[in-house]
């Protein structure tokens, strides 16, 4: 499994953020200027609210601390890809919910060690903590997350008739590279899947019910209107589970760490889609 994880995880994730940034423009970023009332719901919910319900999940959850990590590390992750397409299906805002994609994917380099590790710290795991440097995978995460997307940009705007042509299949591509990344999680730990299941199965799938529910009810309150609320929930609900699988196996080894990663990347599409088949009409 080697392979898979020291060669094939890393590109298939630089792949995955390249098709991101081809599908981004500077209007996706002057948007939030623009109208940042609604991006700011967004990003909070995402940012804080998500990591700090999963931090009240794991704390009167009777799980191991491998699998309490794996819970942050999928809590941390920025959104995915695949919240713009469902956006569109729900009839939600799809410019919000790609600027939320975006720039969020691009502060994952900041926010995502900070909040392993300070999940880390009040779990008591300082030994953890230790072994971990803050600089070391925020350099990781830049060259893998940020400098793809970047590189994305770059070619949408100076060879956009290309880019355009070769964003669908770049999506389709992506899309099966995070299939194969989860089987490849999932089969690494094939003789104790169905405990990790057991174990990992339930909290992922109430931390992706509840964070969903109170989004949509925060952006309710806060936000500007119901497309909006409908992206910014799917947003929170969906997350980069081959970032999460990237970063539990680049700092933890992998096994038990990516099990949440694994089993909530399973959960998100089922309840996204009922949810979208919710809030269709609204």
């Amino acid at each position: 499994m080697s392979i898979i994880t020291d060669i094939f995880l890393p590109l298939a994730l630089a792949f995955i953020m390249f098709a991101l940034g081809l599908g981004l423009t500077g209007l996706d970023f002057i948007r939030v200027i623009k109208q940042p009332k609604d991006f700011f719901v967004g990003a909070i919910s995402q940012i804080i609210l998500l990591p700090v319900i999963a931090f009240i999940l794991i704390s009167i959850w009777p799980v191991s601390p491998e699998l309490a990590i794996g819970v942050m590390i999928i809590a941390a992750a920025p959104g995915g890809v695949t919240s713009n397409i469902l956006t569109s299906f729900a009839k939600g805002d799809v410019a919000l919910s790609v600027s939320l994609t975006a720039i969020i994917s691009l502060l994952c380099v900041v926010t995502v060690p900070f909040i392993i590790v300070t999940s880390l710290s009040l779990l008591g795991l300082d030994n953890i903590t230790q072994n971990i440097s803050l600089t070391s995978m925020a350099i990781s995460m830049f060259l893998i997350v940020t400098v793809p997307v970047v590189i994305g940009m770059v070619f949408r705007k100076f060879a956009s008739n290309l880019a355009l042509k070769f964003e669908p299949i770049a999506k389709k591509i992506s899309m099966v590279l995070f299939v194969i990344v989860l089987l490849g999680a999932i089969l690494a730990e094939k003789d104790n899947i169905v405990s990790y299941f057991a174990d990992a199965g339930l909290i992922t799938l109430v931390l992706n019910v509840v964070i969903m529910i109170a989004a949509f009810y925060i952006a309710q309150l806060f936000g500007t209107g119901n497309s909006q609320k409908k992206s910014i929930a799917i947003e929170c609900g969906l997350q980069n589970g081959t970032l999460a699988i990237f970063v539990g196996t680049a700092l933890f080894g992998g096994g038990t760490y990516v099990v949440p990663a694994a089993t909530y990347s399973l959960i998100m599409f089922i309840t996204s889609l009922f949810f979208v088949f919710l809030v269709k009409k609204i």
